[in-house]
């Protein structure tokens, strides 16, 4: 049995409905997926709703973390869309989106793209407005021919129209998810670590850090690379856990629950992940505001 812990929908940065993307997991005969969308857990209602008895649908959502000065995303599972510690914190966050947001209009106008925020509102339909629908507008209005073009170009870090937000720092981030009863694993791990000894070094680190696991089935990794990362994550007491980060149209080469076409996640990832939160096995830590 397969499963897809990592996918977007249009709520913020996937270009289907949650209901959508029920339904492409139920024709390809995924036994549970996980809805991540970044910063809100808007889209988790609608999705069991669609889900019935015929494809689990686990609450989750993506956080852009800090971790050593570098962005980390971390994915937070059974946390549920009410009131709580994490999820009294996903309001601030999204203003935070919606600042950069404007200031990366801005630097685009200022470098003679003609560019609204109304376009970009429009493109991202109501959801947590990124990058992925200024790239989008970009494209609609001939600026560049693909989304990939307009992140190398205007978007990616480090490029003219980049513009940093604020996040959690990571270890709070972990604490803030454990208190309001979710599981935290840290999302595509090569964007924290270089190299085979960076990984080594990050996944011991991660466990101080506290997550549960650690994304080692992932569309970007060869299946050789997926196992030698999940045997290391598994030999640390984590649980290697996996995904497509499935966003639609925006990413056309990555499919729901295959990935490039030859992403397995195994059921485990799910059992085990469910397995730590029922155990409670995290410290008990005081949570801190910074």
């Amino acid at each position: 049995m397969v499963v897809d812990l990592h996918t977007h929908s249009r709520v913020s940065d996937g270009s289907d409905t949650p209901t959508e993307l029920v339904e492409r997991a139920v024709v390809i005969g995924l036994e549970a997926i996980a809805l991540t969308d970044h910063d809100t857990l808007e889209g988790v209602p609608e999705a069991v709703a669609a889900a019935t008895d015929r494809v689990e649908v686990v609450p989750g959502v993506e956080l852009s973390v800090d971790w050593r000065g570098r962005a980390m995303h971390l994915l937070v599972y059974w946390v549920q869309p009410s009131s709580g510690p994490l999820q009294d914190r996903l309001e601030a966050l999204r203003r935070s989106r919606e600042r950069r947001n404007h200031e990366i209009v801005a630097a685009l106008q200022q470098q003679g793209i003609d560019i609204s925020m109304d376009e970009v509102a429009a493109r991202s339909g109501g959801g947590v407005t990124g990058r992925p629908h200024i790239a989008a507008v970009l494209v609609d209005r001939g600026h560049v021919a693909t989304i990939s073009e307009a992140f190398d170009r205007f978007l990616a870090s480090g490029r003219p129209a980049y513009r940093p937000r604020a996040r959690l720092e990571a270890a709070k981030a972990v604490e803030l998810a454990h208190a309001s009863g979710g599981v935290a694993a840290v999302a595509h791990p090569h964007t924290v670590a270089d190299n085979a000894d960076d990984f080594a070094g990050l996944f011991r680190d991660l466990v101080t850090l506290g997550v549960d696991g650690i994304e080692c089935h992932y569309s970007e990794y060869r299946p050789q690379q997926r196992q030698a990362l999940a045997e290391m994550t598994e030999r640390l007491g984590l649980v290697a856990t996996g995904g497509s980060d499935h966003h639609g149209s925006y990413k056309p080469d990555i499919q729901l629950g295959i990935g490039r076409g030859d992403l397995e996640v195994p059921i485990e990832a799910l059992e085990g992940r469910r397995a730590r939160r029922r155990s409670g096995s995290w410290p008990n830590r005081p949570i801190h505001d910074t």
